[in-house]
């Protein structure tokens, strides 16, 4: 009866996983099925307890950040502003050193040149290199 529930747990810990995503119920959930499979061989209450406590401490403390590192390797997250350095931005409305406007994605931006010496005429293509506030600098290769 104790391998089932550790089962159950097991099962419901690993499921709860999808909604958290920070794969910590993943290692416990992995643990309860380690430990059903010890308590299914007939091991004292005492044991499962220790032997829960053992897997679960391990595969937290030992594989989470391991895991973690590998699924999240290449991918930084950019957000808000952020996201939008490097993005390719069409000139809307004269760019120089003080003014214009861009569209990005689907906005238009306030915008000026980064290289103050450009002058970027209407449907250009250029890239953003930086936000300053609410302004797009944008520089467009020679």
């Amino acid at each position: 009866m104790a391998a089932l529930l550790w089962l159950i747990a097991g099962v419901i810990l690993v499921a709860a996983e999808v909604i958290s995503g920070e794969l910590v119920l993943l290692m416990l959930g992995a643990a309860a099925i380690g430990t059903a499979g010890v308590a299914a061989l007939g091991a004292p209450l005492w044991l499962d307890a220790v032997i829960f406590a053992a897997l679960s401490g391990g595969l937290v403390v030992l594989a989470r950040p391991a895991l973690k590192r590998r699924l999240e390797r290449g991918h930084e997250l950019r957000t808000n502003v952020n996201a939008l350095i490097g993005a390719r931005a069409t000139v809307e409305s004269t760019v120089d050193a003080t003014d214009g406007r861009v569209r990005i994605g689907g906005d238009v931006w306030s915008a000026r040149a980064f290289d103050e010496t450009q002058v970027l005429e209407r449907g250009r293509t250029v890239t953003v290199m930086e936000i300053s506030g609410a302004v797009a600098v944008v520089w467009a290769e020679p």
